[in-house]
C-alpha cells in the first residue's frame, strides 16, 4: 500500500526531480524511504499492474476556464439530441460541425512508396519535397454523415464565407428553415460580430459558439482524426492538386461508408463532470 500510495505522488514531493516515475524510480524510492530493505522493478511492476496505476504514462487536458462553459456546452449537446432552447429540431432543420485543419503538406516522396506484401509492411521514402500545404476548411452534417470542404491556400473570414456560401449552394440546406453551424473561437468565425455577419450573409444560418478550448465538442475533429489516419498518413502527394484530388475524393469514400456518429455524451453527463471543477459563471448576456 505504501508503495502503491508512493506511485501516486508526484516524484518532486519526494524531493526527487524527475516528472514522472518509472518502477525502478520507485524501487530506489521504496529502498531510500526505508519501506522495504530492497525490492525488484518487475515486483513494483506487477503490484501497481493489479490496480492499473501507471505513474509513467501521462494525458494532456485542459481546464474548462470559460465561464459559460455549461451553458455553450449544453447547446451543442443538445443540437447532437435534435433539440434547441428546449424543443425539438424540425425534419427541414440541419446541424453542421465546422472547422479548420491547417497545414496541409503535400510531400512528394524522392523514391515511389512499396506497397506491402507478406513478411513486409508498406516501405515510405523517408526524404520528401516540400510541394506547398493546403488550408482543408470542412463542414460535416452531423445527422447525416455528410461532408461539404474545400481547401483554401489560408484560412481566415473570407475562406470560412466561401465554405457557407458552398454549403448553402446545397438544395437541402438552401430550402432548410433553418442551418445551425457549430464553430470554435478561431479568429475566422469569434464573437457576436460573426454572428451578426453571417446573419446578413445567409438568414437561415445560426452560429452556434462552442466554449473556448473545447474542441472535444465539435464532432467535425473526429472527422479530421479519420482524414488524418485514412488518407494523410503517410503523406506521399506529388502536388498541391493531387492532393486537393484526394480530400475531395475521401469526402465522397467517407459519405458511401459513414454513419453518423453514435454521440452519447448529453447534458445530464456535463452537469455531473463538471461538479468536479469550481467554474466561475457569468451573465447569460456575454453567451455568445
Amino acid at each position: 500500500m505504501q508503495i502503491k500510495a508512493l506511485a501516486c505522488e508526484l516524484p518532486r514531493l519526494s524531493g526527487i526531480p524527475l516528472s514522472h516515475w518509472s518502477c525502478a524510480d520507485i524501487a530506489r524510492a521504496t529502498v531510500q524511504r526505508g519501506i522495504v530493505a530492497t525490492i525488484s522493478g518487475a515486483t513494483i511492476w506487477r503490484w501497481l499492474h493489479a490496480d492499473a496505476i501507471r505513474p509513467w504514462q501521462h494525458r494532456s487536458w485542459l481546464f474548462p476556464c470559460d465561464p459559460n462553459f455549461r451553458e455553450k456546452a449544453g447547446r451543442i449537446l443538445d443540437l447532437y439530441h435534435r433539440r434547441w432552447r428546449g424543443h425539438p429540431l424540425r425534419p427541414d432543420e440541419y446541424v453542421l460541425s465546422t472547422d479548420e485543419k491547417t497545414s496541409i503538406q503535400a510531400r512528394a516522396r524522392v523514391h515511389p512508396t512499396d506497397a506491402s506484401r507478406p513478411r513486409h509492411a508498406m516501405r515510405v521514402e523517408h526524404g520528401y519535397r516540400r510541394c506547398g500545404a493546403w488550408a482543408y476548411l470542412a463542414a460535416l452534417d452531423v445527422h447525416h454523415a455528410t461532408v461539404c470542404g474545400r481547401c483554401e491556400p489560408t484560412t481566415g473570414i473570407e475562406p470560412f464565407g466561401r465554405l457557407i456560401e458552398q454549403v448553402m449552394q446545397e438544395d437541402r440546406y438552401r430550402e432548410a428553415r433553418r442551418v445551425f453551424v457549430i464553430v470554435d473561437n478561431g479568429s475566422s468565425h469569434r464573437g457576436r460580430q460573426s454572428i451578426v455577419r453571417m446573419r446578413k450573409q445567409h438568414p437561415k444560418v445560426v452560429l452556434v459558439h462552442s466554449p473556448v478550448h473545447a474542441s472535444w465538442l465539435n464532432q467535425i475533429e473526429i472527422y479530421f482524426s479519420i482524414l488524418q489516419r485514412k488518407l494523410l498518413t503517410p503523406n506521399d502527394f506529388q502536388s498541391l492538386d493531387e492532393l486537393r484530388t484526394q480530400i475531395e475524393a475521401f469526402e465522397r469514400y467517407f459519405e458511401s461508408i459513414a454513419q453518423p456518429f453514435n454521440w452519447t455524451f448529453t447534458r445530464s453527463d456535463l452537469n455531473n463532470w463538471l461538479r468536479k471543477f469550481p467554474i466561475p459563471t457569468a451573465p447569460e448576456a456575454n453567451v455568445h
